[in-house]
């Protein structure tokens, strides 16, 4: 059998586990049904806009989503999730990369 490689994270949560760190949720399926519903909400394309952005930062723009294997349409929306929820990295658009 192929020996598995993990990451350290992923040795962490094996180890938490491990140690007995983890409970059961109680009513499961509401749980799963509200974080469906969560997502549902965060992930809803509802609106339509329309930017202006230099000829330069699209192709890098669409250079990346090429290396990523994603349309860049959805890449410029994951980065502007990311910066307004937060989550963007103060490395810019390059320190998307899988994030």
């Amino acid at each position: 059998m192929k020996k598995i490689k993990l990451t350290k994270e992923e040795k962490d949560i094996v180890a938490s586990f491990e140690r007995g760190e983890w409970k059961p949720v109680r009513n499961s399926r509401q749980e799963i049904a509200r974080h469906r519903q969560y997502a549902r909400n965060t992930l809803r394309k509802d609106r339509r806009v329309n930017i202006r952005i230099s000829s330069k930062d699209l192709e890098e723009l669409q250079t990346i989503a090429l290396q990523e294997g994603i349309p860049y349409q959805t890449l410029m929306g994951s980065v502007l999730h990311r910066y307004a929820s937060g989550r963007l990295s103060d490395r810019g658009i390059r320190g998307y990369r899988g994030a």
